[in-house]
């Protein structure tokens, strides 16, 4: 897959994500206060983001590894995005009402960048006496759509009715 078509479907998942959370949001806010309803809301929509990144964007595996960095994403989209306000608001006197959306537009190409970074980063050798990606219980080290580990009996997967 070309990577301009990884951007492609990065924007999508964007998109989607955005929607995801801002509906999240809503539900929420008839529960909790905005505050809370925001972090749960960004959590929630972070974790769909990183299972549709993984399968749909990259086509790769999602595992732990991969779950726990891809926060890395968010803080650099926050930091680019911050830092892109203060400029366009400070130095060049952009209106208030529209600098974010510029800088979210321009954070999006350095947001795919470690996104992908992220995701198509190999993991790592196996470690002593753990499974390698090659040995019949591959699963291991895998999440599953849920989030938890996949489960493989010694036997290998068809044992284990994958």
């Amino acid at each position: 897959m070309t990577v301009r078509i990884q951007m492609v479907r990065f924007a999508l998942v964007g998109a989607a994500n955005t929607g995801t959370y801002y509906a999240f949001y809503l539900l929420l806010l008839t529960r909790l206060p905005y505050v809370a309803a925001h972090v749960v809301a960004s959590v929630l929509s972070m974790i769909g983001s990183f299972f549709l990144n993984s399968w749909f964007t990259y086509r790769t595996r999602p595992t732990w590894r991969k779950f726990l960095l891809f926060p890395l994403t968010n803080a650099a989209n926050f930091v680019i995005t911050t830092v892109g306000v203060y400029v366009l608001v400070d130095v060049l006197h952009f209106g208030s009402r529209y600098a974010p959306l510029i800088a979210a537009a321009g954070a999006i190409p350095i947001t795919f960048v470690v996104s992908r970074a992220i995701m198509l980063r190999p993991d790592p050798g196996p470690r002593k006496g753990a499974p390698s990606a090659e040995s019949p219980r591959e699963g291991a080290g895998h999440m599953t759509a849920a989030g938890a580990p996949a489960v493989t009996s010694p036997a290998g997967p068809a044992a284990s009715g994958r």
